[in-house]
C-alpha cells in the first residue's frame, strides 16, 4: 500500500517506519525542512531504541522516504495519517492548530478516495469537526478515521509491531476492513482489532492514559502515607499486586509522572469535562497529586541539609522523564533542577541520552557529565530521578570515595535500604522503611 504520514515527530516517525517495515511504501512528511534533511541523511531527531537501524534499512530498501512537499507526498496515497503535535494549551485544552492547518491544506490536495487517519491525540468530537471542515473545503465527502496510538517511549517499536490491540474509529465498515488489512501483519498473535465510532476511539485514548496516570498517583500517595506510618511501600505493593484484579503494572512509586502524554492528556480530559460541566473529581485529584509528588525529592533534600543547602553540590542521575528515551517534557528531574538552582545549589548531572536536550534549557548553569561516576566527584549527595538500567548496580565503594557526603535521595527506589546503609550511606527513598 502507498501511505503518507504527516508529522515526523515521535508518533509519526515510529508509525511511518513500522508501516514501511511491513512492506508498505511510506512517505514521511514534515514542514520542518531541517528535520527532513536530518532524516534523509540517515539520522534521527529523537532517541528511541532500535529506531535508527529500522529507519536506515527501510530507506536503503526504498520503502521509506521523507519530504517537505505535502502535495507530492500525499499523491496517490491510499492512507494519509495525520500525526502532528497537539500540545497543551494555556487552559489545559489540546491545541489543535496544527491539525486544522494540515486538514485545510489536505482538503485542496485530495483528488482521489484516500482515507485520512487521525493518529494524533485529539479531544472527542475532533474527527467529526475535521470531517465537516475538510469536506466543505473539498466540495465532496472526505473519509476520516481515528486510530489512536498506544506507544510507550523506550518500547515503541515493540508496541507498534506487537500491539495489545489496535483501535480504530470509523463511520463505515468498509473503512474498518481497509484498516484491518493494513494492520493484519501486526495482529498475527490473535490480538484484537477493535472497530468503533470515532468518538469512542478518541475517548479510548484519553481514558487509557488517565487510568494509568491514576495508578501512578495512587501508589505515590500511598507511598507517602507509608513513610509516615512506618510501613514499606515495596512490601505493600507486592501484597496488592498479586491480586489479579490489581496487578503490578504502573504501581511503582516515584517522583511523579512526566512525558509528552500523561500530563497533557489528563489536563485535556479535565478541560473537556469542565467545558461540559461534568465533574471529574478523581482525575482532578490525580493531577494535583502528581504536581505535589514532583516536590517530594526537593523537600527531602531541603530537610536533610537545612540552611546549609545553598553551600552544597549535588549529583543528579537521570534527566529524561523515563529510561530509554531522551524526552524531557514534563520530566520530574527538571522540577528538581529548578528547585535546587533556586536554592543556590551547584548541580552535576548525568543521563545516558538526555543531556543535550537539558543543555538547551539550562546552558552553563549545570555541570554536564558523560559518566555517572563523573557526576559524583566532589558531590555532597546524589539524587536519582530516572531509573536507567545502568544505575541499578553501582559500585557503592567507588561512589563513597568520590562523594564528600555519602547520602542518596532515591526517587525510584532502586536499592534495598539496608544494603545501602551497609555500605555507609544515608539513604532516603519513596515510602521505604529505612532501618
Amino acid at each position: 500500500m502507498k501511505i503518507a504520514v504527516i508529522g515526523t515527530g515521535y508518533v509519526g516517525l515510529v508509525t511511518s517506519t513500522c508501516l514501511a517495515e511491513s512492506g508498505n511504501e511510506v512517505v514521511g512528511i514534515d514542514k520542518d525542512a531541517a528535520k527532513i534533511a536530518t532524516l534523509t541523511a540517515g539520522k534521527l531527531p529523537i532517541y528511541e531504541p532500535g529506531l535508527l537501524e529500522l529507519v536506515q534499512r527501510n530507506c536503503r530498501e526504498q520503502r521509506l522516504s521523507f519530504t517537505a512537499d505535502l502535495a507530492g507526498g500525499v499523491q496517490n496515497a491510499q492512507f494519509i495519517f495525520i500525526a502532528v503535535g497537539t500540545p497543551q494549551g494555556a487552559s489545559g485544552e489540546a491545541d489543535l492548530a496544527n491539525l486544522w492547518a494540515v486538514g485545510d491544506a489536505l482538503a485542496g490536495l485530495m483528488k482521489h478516495d484516500g482515507v485520512v487517519v487521525i493518529k494524533s491525540t485529539v479531544p472527542v468530537g475532533t474527527n467529526a469537526r475535521l470531517t465537516e471542515r475538510m469536506s466543505q473545503k473539498a466540495g465532496r465527502p472526505i473519509e476520516i478515521a481515528s486510530n489512536p496510538e498506544f506507544l510507550k517511549e523506550g518500547a515503541a517499536l515493540d508496541d507498534f509491531m506487537k500491539p495489545d490491540r489496535v483501535v480504530v474509529g470509523v463511520r463505515r465498515p468498509e473503512v474498518a476492513e481497509l484498516l484491518q488489512e493494513l494492520y493484519a501483519p501486526f495482529l498475527r498473535t490473535e490480538r484484537p482489532f477493535l472497530a468503533m465510532s470515532p468518538e469512542s476511539a478518541e475517548m479510548t485514548k484519553y481514558v487509557a492514559n488517565a487510568m494509568l496516570a491514576t495508578k501512578i498517583s495512587f501508589i505515590n500517595e500511598m507511598a507517602n502515607l507509608c513513610e509516615r506510618l512506618g510501613a514499606d511501600i515495596n512490601d505493600v505493593r507486592r501484597g496488592i499486586g498479586h491480586d489479579q484484579r490489581i496487578g503490578f503494572q504502573f504501581l511503582f512509586p516515584g517522583p511523579g509522572y512526566g512525558g509528552s502524554c500523561f500530563p497533557k492528556d489528563v489536563s485535556a480530559l479535565i478541560y473537556l469535562a469542565q467545558s461540559l460541566q461534568v465533574p471529574v473529581d478523581l482525575i482532578e485529584a490525580v493531577d494535583r497529586v502528581n504536581d505535589a509528588q514532583k516536590q517530594v525529592l526537593p523537600r527531602k533534600i531541603r530537610q536533610y541539609y537545612g540552611p546549609l543547602l545553598k553551600e552544597k553540590c549535588l549529583a543528579v542521575w537521570g534527566l529524561a522523564f523515563k529510561p530509554r528515551t531522551d524526552d524531557i517534557r514534563e520530566a520530574p528531574a527538571l522540577e528538581l533542577i529548578d528547585a535546587m538552582l533556586k536554592e543556590g545549589v551547584r548541580l552535576r548531572v548525568h543521563d545516558p541520552e538526555a543531556i543535550a536536550n537539558v543543555r538547551q534549557i539550562y546552558g552553563d548553569k549545570l555541570v554536564y557529565c558523560d559518566r555517572p561516576y563523573g557526576a559524583l566527584e566532589g558531590a555532597d549527595g546524589l539524587a536519582i530521578v530516572t531509573e536507567w538500567q545502568e544505575f541499578r548496580r553501582p559500585d557503592f565503594e567507588v561512589m563513597r570515595r568520590l562523594m564528600r557526603d555519602p547520602v542518596i535521595f532515591d526517587g525510584r527506589n532502586l536499592y534495598e535500604p539496608k544494603a545501602v546503609a551497609g555500605h555507609g550511606f544515608k539513604y532516603f527513598a519513596i515510602g521505604r522503611v529505612l532501618g
